[in-house]
């Protein structure tokens, strides 16, 4: 079942053009991957279906209800839930308390112990640091606290924008790796990455955007395989 589609949107910082005609799916249950070098657009179309910037044309379709012209508090409140690249946490407040401001609407303020449980369930070191100030945390851990925070919306779709971004590689894999959790655990996710390979392979499906345009889709095996995916992003 189609969750969320995006159908023909374009998107502009001005007169420059950002996303061109994209058109995409994103299938309850899985986890999609949108790929590409920095600059392709990737960070655009998410702030876009976040309801931060507003689409020139086409449409946004959750369960074929437009919300492209929703504010971004009311995309949240259906479920579209994003963590930002860089992860944008609140440096001066706690662990405890970044957490608890991602449980803002009423839908999940009613669920905030339990999403607290399975959040400190998902993420022990976050139980560990709840006092703490979240500027403190080491990279990981902040990347860990924005995805908790997120965790803590009850997101139908978790999008997460570049989540390996300044990462040492074994932290890289964890953090995948609780991706893969998460999505098991029944929540769609829309991955954004530059790191191709990791991305792609743990995707059910995935999307090469370049220059603001979908220029291939497949499953994430097939891209993987694609001879344009290998050279331009594998380095083969």
């Amino acid at each position: 079942m189609t969750l969320l589609e995006l159908r023909g949107v374009d998107v502009s910082y001005g007169d420059l053009p950002a996303l061109r005609g994209v058109s995409l799916t994103v299938e309850a249950g899985e986890i999609l991957s949108v790929v590409g070098a920095n600059g392709a657009g990737k960070t655009t179309m998410l702030r876009t279906i976040s309801g931060l910037m507003r689409p020139r044309a086409g449409e946004i379709l959750l369960e074929n209800v437009r919300t492209d012209r929703l504010p971004c508090h009311a995309v949240v409140e259906r479920g579209v839930v994003q963590v930002p690249e860089g992860r944008k946490i609140f440096p001066s407040l706690t662990v405890w308390e970044n957490l608890e401001l991602g449980s803002y609407t009423a839908r999940a303020k009613v669920e905030r112990a339990l999403s607290l449980e399975r959040v400190l369930t998902l993420f022990p070191i976050l139980g560990e640091r709840r006092r703490q100030a979240a500027g403190t945390l080491s990279g990981g851990q902040q990347q860990m606290l924005a995805i908790g925070r997120a965790l803590m919306a009850l997101p139908r779709i978790l999008m997460l924008d570049e989540p390996s971004l300044g990462l040492a590689p074994l932290i890289v894999q964890e953090i995948f790796g609780i991706i893969a959790e998460i999505n098991r655990a029944g929540t769609t996710v829309l991955l954004v990455e530059q790191n191709t390979r990791q991305a792609l392979a743990l995707a059910k499906r995935g999307y090469v955007l370049e220059n603001g345009r979908v220029v291939l889709a497949g499953s994430g095996q097939d891209l993987l395989g694609n001879e344009h995916v290998r050279r331009a992003y594998l380095g083969l």
